[in-house]
C-alpha cells in the first residue's frame, strides 16, 4: 500500500512539473514590511527555489493597485496587506493565503507645524494613507471611529487621501497632508525629518500584534502547481529567518533594494528605527485576520467576512 502511495505522488509531482509555467509572476511592495520579498530577490533565493522556471517581479505602490493586477490574472503569488487579501477573496477571486510576513510596522505621523497632537486633532485635517482600501485605510478609518471621528465620505470632518508612501516626504512638504498613517521605512523617514508621530505600531491596533503584510496565492495556480508554490515558500521562510537572525546585514540588503525601487537610500539609522517597529515571521495569525476581516466590513470595503477555512492553503 505504501508503494502505491508513493508512486502515485510521484506521478503527481511528475505531471505538476511536467505542467509548470514558464514565469512565475510575483507582486510586492517597495516597504519594509515587505522585507522578505526584498530579501529573497536581493539574495536570489526565490530564483534559486524556483530553478529553471523564470522569476517576473514586480513592484507596487499599495495594496489596493497589485489586488487589481491579481484579479485581472498578471499576478500569480504576491507579498500584500490582509485588508486588500480578504477584500479580494470577499469578492471571489481565487486567492488562497499562504503564510505571513510582516507583523505592525505601521505608525501614524502629523506633520510638524499641523497642529496635531493626538488622534483626535485629526478633525478637519487631510490625513494621507497609500491607497484607498488598502490595509492602513482600513486601520485609519477604525482608529477614527475609536476616537468619535469619521472620514468625511462617511459624514465625518477627515479627509482621507492616497498618496503613496515614498510621496509622503514631499506631500507633507508641500503641505497637501496634514497627517499620514504609513507602513514603514516612510514613518521613520518622516519622523526623522522633526514630524511627529502620534500613533505608534502599538497604538494603531490591536497593540502591534497584527499582520500588515502575507503571502498570497492564485489558487489556480496553486492547484496546478503545487511544487513551485512549495518551493516558493520554503524560499519566504529562509528570507524570514534571514531578516531575524542577520538584521545588520539584512538592513543594508533591504535598503540597497529599496534605492533601486523608490530611487531613496535611507540613512541606516532611520532603518533601524523603523526596523524595531516591525516584526518579521512566516506563521498566519488566523485569529488577527479574522478581527482585520471583521474591520473590512466595518470600513465598507467588503459586505461579509470570508470563510477562512477555504482561504487558509493547508
Amino acid at each position: 500500500m505504501k508503494k502505491i502511495l508513493f508512486l502515485s505522488a510521484l506521478t503527481l509531482y511528475s505531471i505538476a512539473a511536467a505542467q509548470a509555467p514558464d514565469t512565475v509572476r510575483l507582486g510586492y511592495f517597495p516597504n519594509l514590511t515587505h522585507a522578505p520579498a526584498l530579501i529573497g530577490l536581493q539574495r536570489g533565493l526565490f530564483q534559486k527555489a524556483l530553478g529553471k522556471t523564470k522569476l517576473d517581479a514586480r513592484s507596487f505602490v499599495s495594496g489596493t493597485t497589485l489586488s487589481e493586477a491579481f484579479a485581472a490574472g498578471q499576478i500569480d503569488l504576491a507579498y500584500i496587506g490582509p485588508g486588500p487579501a480578504i477584500s479580494a477573496a470577499s469578492r471571489g477571486m481565487p486567492v488562497q493565503f499562504l503564510a505571513g510576513a510582516a507583523e505592525a510596522g505601521a505608525v501614524l505621523v502629523a506633520r510638524k507645524d499641523s497642529g496635531i497632537k493626538t488622534e483626535r486633532d485629526l478633525a478637519g485635517k487631510i490625513v494621507a494613507v497609500p491607497s484607498l482600501g488598502n490595509t492602513q485605510d482600513i486601520s485609519l478609518r477604525h482608529l477614527l471611529g475609536a476616537n468619535g471621528l469619521k472620514s468625511k465620505a462617511d459624514g465625518g470632518a477627515v479627509t482621507i487621501t492616497p498618496i503613496p508612501p515614498a510621496d509622503v516626504v514631499a506631500a507633507f512638504a508641500g503641505k497637501r497632508a496634514d497627517a499620514a498613517l504609513v507602513p514603514e521605512p516612510w514613518g521613520a523617514a518622516l519622523e526623522a525629518q522633526g514630524h511627529k508621530i502620534i500613533g505608534d505600531e502599538k497604538t494603531v491596533w490591536r497593540g502591534g500584534k497584527y499582520p500588515t503584510a502575507i503571502v498570497i496565492v492564485n489558487a489556480k495556480f496553486a492547484q496546478a502547481n503545487p511544487a513551485l508554490v512549495t518551493a516558493f515558500l520554503a524560499a519566504h521562510t529562509d528570507a524570514v529567518a534571514y531578516l531575524n537572525k542577520s538584521p545588520a546585514a539584512a538592513q543594508a540588503a533591504v535598503n540597497t533594494q529599496l534605492e533601486k525601487l523608490a530611487g531613496t537610500k535611507l540613512d541606516p539609522r532611520i532603518l533601524q528605527r523603523a526596523w524595531a517597529r516591525t516584526h518579521f515571521t512566516a506563521a498566519l495569525d488566523v485569529a488577527a485576520l479574522k478581527d482585520y476581516a471583521a474591520l473590512n466590513v466595518e470600513a465598507g470595503y467588503a459586505r461579509t467576512v470570508p470563510d477562512f477555512s477555504l482561504l487558509i492553503r493547508r
